[in-house]
């Protein structure tokens, strides 16, 4: 009788160390699909953000183009060159490089690798996406409204917040691209409550037309977008709600979309 029951709990003991590998097994699987799903996050955003950037170097090195271009024909003609004129050529120059440099950093920090979590300042993040974008949001006519009641600050990851700030941004000019919207319009309002730093970017664009509202961060999921990887904001959820213990949700307003993402001030990870 005895050796039975011996031989019961070592069989429930194999039995729960075959399960516990399983556990470990799938959750592992789990992982490596989430760095999967991050990775193809990041590729889907590579092509817009390249785009980006070579639309909006592409002024700047127009005005450079325009400030030497008098100096080089006065050099051809043999006339004399004020040195306020080339020392006025020679600041703007300076300001116009300054702005390139900032652009190329903000990329660089986009797709950055550093894993690192650092405290930032949300209106930080804010502009450092809307210089990715906003050349593309100009040439859609649309218009953009930051509003900022406070400005706190919050510890993660830059790179993964600026991407979570992109995809949303992104998401809903899109959406005010498909359906025509006149006036269109994103307006982002910067807050905080208590500990709780919050960001809310709404747009006009009609709403999520959806049953379930929060299919929308389902993974795959493309509704309304031909093109669209339906990952951005799968991933984006996932980026505020596992890596910064915070909250993203998605409601609909009497004009369009409301996305709130809100993020704890003292967790350091």
């Amino acid at each position: 009788m005895r050796q039975t029951k011996l031989d019961e709990f070592i069989e429930l003991e194999e039995q729960n160390r075959e399960l516990e590998e399983k556990i470990q097994k799938e959750i592992e699987k789990n992982r490596q699909k989430e760095q999967i799903l991050f990775h193809q996050s990041k590729l889907a955003s590579m092509g817009e953000m390249l785009s980006s950037i070579s639309h909006q170097w592409r002024q700047p090195l127009m005005e450079i183009n325009s400030l030497f271009l008098p100096i080089e024909i006065k050099l051809r003609g043999n006339k004399s060159i004020d040195n306020d004129e080339v020392l006025e050529a020679i600041s703007k120059l300076n300001e116009i490089t300054k702005y390139m440099s900032n652009t190329i950093n903000d990329f660089k920090n986009f797709f950055s690798t550093n894993k690192q979590s650092v405290k930032f300042s949300l209106s930080t993040q804010i502009n450092s996406a809307i210089n990715i974008l906003s050349t593309s949001l100009k040439d859609n006519n649309i218009n953009l409204e930051i509003i900022v009641k406070k400005n706190p600050e919050v510890f993660g990851v830059k790179s993964e917040y600026s991407q979570v700030l992109i995809n949303i941004i992104n998401n809903a000019k899109e959406m005010l691209i498909y359906r025509k919207i006149k006036n269109p319009l994103i307006k982002i309002t910067i807050d905080k409550k208590e500990d709780i730093a919050i960001i809310k970017i709404e747009d006009n664009a009609g709403g999520i037309k959806l049953k379930n509202i929060d299919d929308v961060f389902k993974p795959f999921y493309t509704n309304e977008k031909k093109d669209g990887s339906g990952i951005g904001l799968f991933m984006s959820k996932l980026i505020i709600e596992k890596n910064m213990a915070g909250m993203l949700s998605a409601d609909n307003t009497n004009n369009g979309a409301l996305f709130t993402i809100q993020t704890p001030q003292n967790i350091i990870k």
